[in-house]
């Protein structure tokens, strides 16, 4: 048994009907819930981002990060499940920061609205194009999860967006693959500007040598050669886009040296 599938065994199980207290209120939860571990109430008031405002990044709200930018980005789009507010800060600071794994598999659930909203984005535009081809699905051919320093995996244990991408992995059937390296500890993003985060983020990944031959290989058996290889990264939180950006960078050099066209695609579990 893989670490990763015990892990995610061991986290289902902590929603039995036996530990049921709302992670949020605190309430025994009664009743149906569309997510585990939350009451429905507290689950009716997640911040979804239904309908974003910036089709690049996600956002729900104006973004002027993309509109006064003049440089191509190197993915098609982010899609984010959730707005990033007080409760879902406190949410990610306990499983993130706190090692709470009652909430392993409740933000992957909630990652997955946010493929299901690209996937209907993307099959929707595939449809416009080519109406012939009603019965072809949309959908990612690899997930590629954002990766953690030595150091910052040692204190926290485990990656999240490595545990977030394997909960959609295994929801949608779509393999995830550690593609990507860190090449050093960047620190905290989240007390850093913008223009600091740019510059950390430089040079801050590099390709895996230890799986590129089983990506090439995936690639060849997986992906139609009359189409690009569509790659999605995933991530706990996109704040200024410099993570995502860095590392879509490094995935569209490794296509190009494989001799495939790559469109990548980023899904985080919210968005600042």
């Amino acid at each position: 048994m893989s670490a990763m599938f015990s892990w995610l065994t061991k986290a289902q199980s902590l929603f039995s009907p036996s530990a049921s207290p709302c992670l949020t209120c605190g309430k025994r939860i009664s009743g149906s819930s569309p997510f585990p571990g939350v009451c429905r109430i507290c689950a009716e008031s997640i911040p979804w981002i239904r309908s974003p405002r910036c089709l690049k990044c996600g956002r729900h709200v104006g973004c002027p990060d993309c509109t006064r930018s003049t440089e191509p980005s190197p993915i098609i789009c982010n899609r984010s499940a959730v707005a990033y507010n007080s409760v879902m800060r406190e949410w990610l600071g306990q499983y993130k920061y706190s090692g709470n794994e009652r909430y392993a598999l409740l933000l992957g659930l909630m990652l997955d609205r946010a493929y299901l909203t690209l996937k209907k984005e993307k099959q929707s535009t595939l449809l416009s194009r080519e109406p012939s081809i009603i019965h072809r699905s949309w959908s990612a051919d690899l997930l590629v999860p954002v990766p953690v320093s030595d150091s910052r995996l040692m204190e926290r244990g485990f990656n999240q967006a490595e545990r977030l991408a394997d909960v959609l992995s295994r929801r949608r059937k779509v393999q995830q693959l550690p593609l990507l390296i860190r090449t050093h500890h960047t620190g905290k993003q989240s007390f850093k500007s913008r223009a600091e985060r740019l510059a950390d983020m430089k040079h801050a990944f590099a390709e895996n040598p230890a799986v590129t031959t089983q990506f090439a290989d995936l690639m060849k058996r997986e992906v139609p050669l009359n189409r690009p290889v569509r790659i999605v990264i995933v991530d706990d939180i996109y704040t200024t886009g410099s993570t995502i950006r860095a590392c879509a960078e490094i995935i569209q050099q490794i296509g190009s040296d494989y001799g495939y066209t790559i469109e990548v695609y980023s899904l985080t579990w919210a968005r600042s």
